[in-house]
């Protein structure tokens, strides 16, 4: 079968990028902290209610799980990772979940959840772990001020994410099977602060994980910042009634990625359609000239994503030109 020129080109692109990435990625994954030794944290009951005592008590026990894997790095001589979890069971840090194993998980809260009125949903991309965490963090705190009083923000780091440098990256493998737990995780959101303005902020590989959760999810916006793609073509295969936004930065290097998709045998390569694309069908909002990890800094994308959380219209002209 023949392919029309252009589609040959992306289809050769895109099957060198496979070929490239799973030579490095069995390297690349070598250093990566799945083999951090970690306690099997304790199971906790769905939060059914934001007050104040009932989410004092969830941090608490979820600081002894940080404190538990912190003695365990520690027996392990693994210094570094003890002085971070040190400084993650910190009192004044809020966090609704931990597990320190296989890369790590965690579910830290910014802002005064039992008060937030509107509650944005980080979702972050490939190469996040507990030794990568600082990029989540900061740009979750950045949220979070930008929206102001009676808002909260949640880095949701609820799954294992893939090596930028791997062959899972250009697949949905991972966000499949993080789907579930990132709709649960919502779903409680929704029973525990139904008055609040849910929101999900998906950057990257995340981006395909809110793809895969978006169906039937009580949202009001699912916001897609430099996503190669979430293994849909349109807005309409995602069934959601939330409205779907994209955003791209005019030097974020996964413009550049080829968006289409190749059926190998027993697995599919490559994440479709592109959601900047007017064919996508989601409203494209100005994201200013920042790289690939500069989304909430300081600038055009983060002000209009606090203006989407927010309910607001966001700006159609970056406000520094």
């Amino acid at each position: 079968m023949a392919f029309p020129p252009r589609m040959s080109r992306l289809r050769r692109a895109l099957l060198s990028a496979v070929v490239t990435l799973s030579i490095a990625g069995p390297v690349s994954g070598a250093a990566r902290p799945a083999a951090v030794q970690a306690p099997v944290p304790p199971a906790l009951a769905p939060l059914r209610t934001f007050t104040p005592a009932a989410l004092a008590e969830r941090y608490a026990a979820t600081r002894d799980a940080i404190q538990a894997a912190g003695r365990t790095a520690a027996a392990h001589a693994d210094r570094w990772r003890a002085a971070m979890l040190r400084t993650m069971a910190d009192r004044t840090r809020r966090f609704l979940f931990f597990d320190g194993r296989d890369g790590g998980r965690a579910v830290e809260v910014f802002g005064d959840l039992a008060q937030a009125e509107r509650i944005a949903v980080l979702v972050p991309g490939s190469d996040t772990n507990l030794d990568e965490y600082g990029l989540l963090r900061g740009g979750a705190m950045r949220l979070q001020q930008a929206l102001g009083d009676r808002s909260a923000v949640i880095g949701w780091l609820g799954y294992e994410t893939p090596s930028t440098v791997s062959a899972e990256v250009l697949t949905t493998g991972r966000a499949d099977r993080a789907a579930p737990a990132l709709s649960a995780f919502v779903r409680e959101l929704a029973v525990a602060e139904p008055a609040a303005r849910l929101s999900l902020v998906c950057h990257s590989y995340g981006t395909v994980v809110c793809g895969r959760a978006a169906s039937g999810l009580d949202v009001a916006d699912v916001v897609l910042v430099g996503s190669a793609g979430i293994g849909v073509d349109d807005v309409g295969a995602l069934h959601t009634r939330a409205t779907v936004w994209a955003g791209r930065s005019a030097g974020d290097w996964i413009g550049d990625v080829p968006h289409t998709r190749l059926r190998l045998p027993f697995i599919t390569v490559g994440l479709g359609a592109d959601p900047v694309s007017p064919s996508f069908g989601a409203r494209v909002f100005v994201a200013g000239d920042g790289g690939h990890s500069d989304y909430l800094r300081p600038g055009a994308a983060l002000s209009n994503i606090a203006r989407i959380v927010s309910g607001q219209a966001p700006c159609e002209e970056d406000p520094r030109a």
